[in-house]
């Protein structure tokens, strides 16, 4: 298995939100079968066996080859200063916590940043995580500019039950 290798590659920039300043591997494992990234390049990691493409609108997402095994889910969500339909966004997140349990799972958006970090910020706490620690464990597990995104931060503060 190369799991190894999944975080040699690394991305870095500027986050939109904040002029936040980020350097992350490619991919990061937050726990058990989740994974949280950037966009693979070319393809797919073989090791993942399903993945929540979180694909934007923006004109530089690139499509990236999926093998026959990998369970590929691919739904538009913006990074942007409003939530987005909370239908969609506890969908998601049921749908992270059911593939999670049949094997390793990758969210991914651009950066692996704002919008992998609200949807798999919720999905931990759709699992029982308060809101404050599944922020804090994305944020120490790949990068404190996860979630710079104000609004989508603020918004999962709100979500213990």
């Amino acid at each position: 298995m190369k799991l190894a290798d999944l975080t040699s590659h690394h991305i870095e920039g500027i986050a939109l939100h904040g002029d936040t300043p980020f350097k992350v591997p490619l991919f990061s494992h937050i726990e058990d079968n989740l994974w949280m990234g950037g966009c693979p390049v070319k393809a797919a990691p073989d090791e993942f066996e399903y993945i929540v493409n979180l694909v934007s609108l923006y004109p530089w997402w690139e499509p990236y080859e999926i093998a026959k095994f990998q369970v590929h889910t691919r739904v538009h969500l913006n990074d942007e200063l409003e939530i987005p339909s909370e239908d969609r966004l506890y969908a998601l997140a049921r749908c992270v916590n059911a593939y999670r349990r049949y094997g390793p799972t990758l969210v991914h958006c651009q950066a692996g940043l704002n919008r992998s970090g609200l949807v798999v910020a919720l999905a931990l706490i759709e699992n029982g995580m308060k809101a404050l620690d599944a922020i804090a464990l994305l944020r120490a597990k790949r990068s404190p500019a996860v979630l710079c995104n104000k609004v989508f931060e603020g918004w999962l503060l709100t979500r213990d039950k």
